[in-house]
Parts: C-alpha cells; sequence; structure tokens
C-alpha cells in the first residue's frame, strides 16, 4: 500500500509527464499543496522531495520548488548531430600542443573559468575541512611522521570502506590502494595493464585528460562512440572481439563531457563482456557522487563477478580539485598486479590521507555530499536555463548532464569552436573546444563549459558573450 505521499507525488507526475505543467513553472508552495490535498505540511515536503529525487522538480534556494525541464528536453536524440559512423581504428591521440594551452590558461589569473570542470569555492567545505586536518595533527601517532605504507594509510581505507559500504559498494580494505590523485591512480592501471604502443578501447567524445595521459604514457587508443544516451555496446563487444586490445577505460557514471549516467543492464552488459573477452575495464568513477539525487549510481564493479574491472577514483570532483586523493581497487583475480603498482605508487602524505579519514569517519563528507547534490542541481539547471535564454536564435543543441557539472553544446554546424576559444580568451573567458575531446576534428562544432561555479553576473556576461559571438557568424 502506497502512502499519502507517494500517491501524491503520483499524481503530480503524471501532470508534468504529460505537460501540464510546462518546464521551469513554479509551483505552489508546500503549505499551500498541504492545505490544497488535506495533509500535513512533512507529507507535503515528502512529496515534493521524492519528485525532486527523480529529477522531475528542483528547488531553488528561498523561491520555491520548480518543473524540470522534461526527459526529451533534457536529453534530445543526438545522433542528428554526433558523429557516430567512424571506424574503430588503432591510432595515435593529437592536439597535445592544444590540450596543454588550454591547462595553461586554466591556470591563469584574472580569467573566467569555463573551461576545467571544477567546483568553486563557494561548494567546497573549507572550514570543516580544516577543522579535520588540526584533529588529524592533533592525534597523529610517532609512526604516523614515518614513511606511510605504498599501499596508503590504513585509517584511510577503513573510511573509504565503510563510505562505499552505506551505497552497497563493498570493497576489502587490503584491495584499496591510495594514490595521489585520480589521473596517477589512471596512469598505475594504465600501466600495469599494458605497455608502450598498445591500444587502449576509449568511448568518443571522453575526457581530454585521459586522452592527454594516454599519449603521454605512449598508448594508442581504439575510439568507440557515444552520446548522452551512453555507449555503443555492440560496437564496443565487436572491438573487444578482435582482441586489439586488452583494456578499455571508460566512465559509467555522469561522463564528462556528455554527462550520460548508464543503466543496471548496460553496467552489467559491459562487466560480462570484459569477462567473455578477458579485456580489462579502467572504471573512471571520479564524478559518482556529484549525483542530483540522494541515491549514488552504482559502479561497473558493482557487476563484476569475473574481476576483470579496476576501480578508480578521487575526491576532486566531489570535494576539491586541489585535495589530490585518489585511488584504485584491485579484484582477488588480479592481485598479481599489486607488486607492480606499489613499486610505482607516489605515496600521498600522511597529514592528508588522516584528515580525509577524519572528515569521512565524522561524517563530515556524507553530510556536504547530501547539500552538495542538491547544490549541484539547482546550479546546473541555471546554467542550462541561462544558456537557452541568451543562445536564443543561436541554432544551438544542449543537452542538461544526468550528473556531474560538465556541460557539452552543440554549435552550428558551419562554426569552429577552436576560433570561439582564442576569441574568447583575448576576452577573459577559458572554455574547452571540442577538438579537444576525440581525433579527426569530429567534434569542432563542440564545446564544454564548466557548470562548478554558482551563476554570477560576470558568468552571465561570459555567456552572453560567446552567445553574441556565435550570432554575429551565422548572421552573416
Amino acid at each position: 500500500m502506497a502512502f499519502r505521499y507517494q500517491t501524491l507525488a503520483h499524481t503530480l507526475k503524471l501532470h508534468i509527464l504529460h505537460h501540464h505543467l510546462a518546464p521551469h513553472t513554479k509551483l505552489i508552495s508546500l503549505r499551500q499543496f498541504a492545505k490544497q490535498h488535506q495533509v500535513s505540511l512533512s507529507t507535503a515536503q515528502a512529496c515534493y522531495e521524492h519528485l525532486e529525487a527523480q529529477g522531475l522538480i528542483y528547488s531553488k534556494h528561498k523561491s520555491g520548488y520548480f518543473v524540470a525541464p522534461h526527459q526529451r528536453d533534457m536529453h534530445p536524440n543526438n545522433s542528428r548531430y554526433t558523429e557516430t559512423t567512424f571506424p574503430s581504428v588503432i591510432r595515435s591521440v593529437s592536439n597535445l600542443d592544444l590540450y596543454n594551452q588550454i591547462l595553461q590558461a586554466s591556470f591563469q589569473p584574472n580569467v573566467i573559468q569555463l573551461g576545467s570542470i571544477q567546483l568553486g569555492p563557494q561548494l567546497i567545505p573549507m572550514q570543516q575541512l580544516k577543522v579535520s586536518l588540526q584533529r588529524a595533527l592533533k592525534h597523529c601517532k610517532n609512526e604516523d611522521f614515518l614513511y606511510c605504507n605504498q599501499q596508503g594509510h590504513i585509517h584511510l581505507q577503513t573510511a573509504l570502506q565503510q563510505h562505499w559500504a552505506t551505497d552497497n559498494i563493498h570493497i576489502a580494505v587490503q584491495d584499496i590502494f591510495i594514490t595521489h590523485g585520480c589521473t596517477a591512480a589512471l596512469s598505475l592501471a594504465i600501466q600495469s595493464l599494458s605497455k608502450v604502443g598498445d591500444s587502449i578501447i576509449i568511448p568518443t567524445p571522453t575526457f581530454n585528460g585521459q586522452l592527454h595521459l594516454l599519449a603521454h604514457l605512449n598508448r594508442k587508443i581504439i575510439e568507440i562512440p557515444a552520446t548522452t544516451a551512453g555507449l555503443d555496446l555492440e560496437r564496443l563487444e565487436a572491438v573487444m572481439a578482435t582482441k586489439q586490445s586488452q583494456v578499455c577505460l571508460l566512465t559509467a557514471n555522469f561522463q564528462n563531457p556528455l554527462g550520460y549516467c548508464l543503466s543496471h543492464a548496460d553496467k552489467k552488459t559491459i562487466a560480462d563482456l570484459a569477462a567473455k573477452y578477458q579485456c580489462y575495464i579502467i572504471e573512471d568513477d571520479v564524478y559518482a557522487e556529484c549525483s542530483y539525487h540522494t541515491e549514488r549510481p552504482l559502479p561497473i564493479k558493482y557487476w563484476d563477478d569475473a574481476g576483470y574491472v579496476i576501480w578508480v577514483g578521487s575526491v576532486s570532483k566531489s570535494l576539491s580539485s586541489a585535495y589530490r586523493v585518489g585511488w584504485l581497487c584491485l579484484s582477488k583475480q588480479i592481485q598479481h598486479l599489486k607488486p607492480n603498482i606499489l613499486a610505482n605508487n607516489v605515496v600521498v602524505n600522511t597529514p592528508l590521507q588522516l584528515g580525509l579519514a577524519d572528515f569521512i569517519f565524522t561524517g563530515a563528507y556524507k553530510k556536504h555530499i547530501r547539500a552538495l547534490q542538491l547544490k549541484l542541481y539547482e546550479q546546473v539547471r541555471d546554467f542550462v536555463h541561462t544558456i537557452h535564454v541568451l543562445f536564443t536564435g543561436c541554432d544551438i543543441e544542449l543537452s542538461m548532464p544526468q550528473g556531474g557539472y560538465a556541460i557539452w553544446i552543440k554549435l552550428p554546424n558551419q562554426l569552429s569552436s577552436l576560433s570561439l576559444y582564442q576569441d574568447a580568451l583575448k576576452h577573459g573567458i577559458s572554455i574547452s573546444p571540442g577538438i579537444l575531446f576525440g581525433e579527426d576534428y569530429k567534434y569542432q562544432s563542440f564545446i564544454r563549459l564548466n557548470a562548478g561555479d554558482p551563476m554570477t553576473d560576470q558568468i552571465h556576461q561570459a555567456l552572453k558573450y560567446l552567445a553574441e559571438w556565435i550570432k554575429n557568424r551565422i548572421s552573416y
């Protein structure tokens, strides 16, 4: 038997799905809703929170609740404009000089950072982190000031194990390796599973930082088509079957730049394919806790019965990009990789590990994540809405990510995102042009924007400049 709030939520859900309420329509207040349906205020609140968890409505601080854009508006059919017909062949990674140039631009002062995906300082719990670091230092033991175990400090390993267990992800402490950030963990996994000149299967478009890492490690790539709906699993299996590569690097939860979250069925399929073709999956799960809902999406690792998935992550996207602590998790079936990983792992300084462990053990991290999820949803929604308004008449394609805070935008075909990047940088605005996310200039008409900062007048003006740049060129 359904609770009263569930019945009310179902009725309101039907009104939204049947388009009786337009996107961004403000709903009546909780007090009015309770009075209208003759229920308590707590029941009304439970109803709205239930709909918000499903992504059907969203809240704005001190403004109330609003109808979220419909799914077809949030995730349009990208087959019309995303390149998916390219062959999956072995090739090298290019555009390294441009990547380095854009990376340097992201560090420049007085530049509006819309290019690098990172949380703004307003979303980082700085005071609580300081308290945890101070408390960790206060309670340090003498041995904590000596060399740390190459695999990481037991306190942080245990804290992470218990944290993940609350989301039904169970990893043994001895299988957790603490690394100097997510990129370091990816590097260790790639070097342990492949050698120089080998090919790695990747979805395209994919995170430009992963492409840069693979090039730096002298690995080649085999591209698999992807859209905001997810991966082309048929192509993935076809490539695995050729045995041209024994390693696949991908993100299942809120992929950068597309923002998709694979279904449970797709994740299980990938785990099954890995076992069938003995192809290792390096799962970069760095965005999983940047969900818009209270429930953390499960990783592919959850379905990894055969032990072919190496699970990688960090707190750089959910806590702070400056907090360089990451991890990788091995299954019992691939423990033979352990000596090589330990030999090459750069140990994270002990006080930083202990500070993060304290932050997790005290519940401060969980509390931060819950608050972040609500803020991110509202923040990204503001970005998408602002872009839709400012770019009216620009003929762009924009999909709302299912999580995270990367926004992927298709410009009119005749425009070059590289030219937009260069002109914008002259005006103190940094963006990421699409050619960084795949080979052969497949995405030269795309840009990726960072929505990790709350909308400000400065960011609004930057987006307005981008829109005017497009309008000026399509008018010719």
